[in-house]
């Protein structure tokens, strides 16, 4: 597998509108004393606020970036690249089991727009109805450094489009990889031809996280989508 060296800037990673608003949980209360309460008891449940305090068999908590970056614990986009380190599938993602997460963004926002949208997608098939509106916001982060590129190697077992197959040889691709060193890899779009991603490993090398645009995932009677800004 070759070798990439990347400086990009304003990688696209898609999340739900509702992870990107402020706590739920303030609004149960009147004050800030109030809302720490909740906080704690919030604390007990969550796998994030659980990693970052203890850590877990798959993740180190000193990986995480509020632990790298203490100087600034209120830095915007620590939650969030911490989120997707603890937060993850029974049966895991592509190129991550379900004992530790990544970080998974793409070049192009209809890249990231077609990986999500083929999830949400799935998850209507199971109850057969494909009647939804689901919004997302932008995640632009920067990455630098030499990675692993499956560019080229279409026919390879991780880039299998059924996720009973190409998960499964990914997961293990990735768990090679990180034995190796590497921090992530590059790899072509399953969903969107022509697109191009990268998934992190390690959440050390996500940098630089800002927001960026609003988008709008709609399905109106059938398994195909439209893509709308907000």
């Amino acid at each position: 597998m070759k070798i990439t060296v990347i400086n990009d800037r304003g990688l696209v990673r898609l999340i739900p509108e509702t992870r990107h608003k402020p706590p739920v949980l303030r609004g149960l209360v009147d004050t800030d004393d109030e809302a720490e309460i909740l906080a704690e008891l919030e604390g007990e449940t969550s796998a994030r606020l659980i990693a970052e305090r203890e850590g877990s068999p798959a993740l180190d908590r000193r990986e995480l970036a509020f632990a790298r970056r203490a100087h600034d614990l209120k830095l915007y986009g620590q939650s969030h690249i911490n989120a997707a380190f603890t937060y993850t599938r029974p049966t895991g993602n592509r190129f991550n089991g379900p004992e530790r997460g990544a970080w998974y963004c793409a070049y192009d926002v209809l890249t990231s727009a077609d990986e999500v949208g083929f999830h949400r997608t799935r998850e209507l098939g199971y109850i057969g109805v494909f009647e939804d509106e689901a919004r997302y916001v932008e995640l632009l982060a920067d990455f630098i450094g030499d990675f692993p590129d499956l560019e080229g190697e279409t026919g390879h077992p991780a880039l299998d489009p059924a996720p009973d197959v190409g998960y499964p040889e990914g997961q293990a691709l990735a768990a090679a990889l990180r034995r190796d060193g590497h921090r992530g890899l590059l790899y072509p779009s399953v969903r969107h031809e022509g697109g191009r991603c990268f998934v992190a490993f390690d959440p050390g090398i996500v940098q630089n996280v800002r927001p960026g645009a609003s988008w709008k995932l709609v399905w109106q009677g059938t398994p195909e989508y439209t893509i709308e800004g907000v």
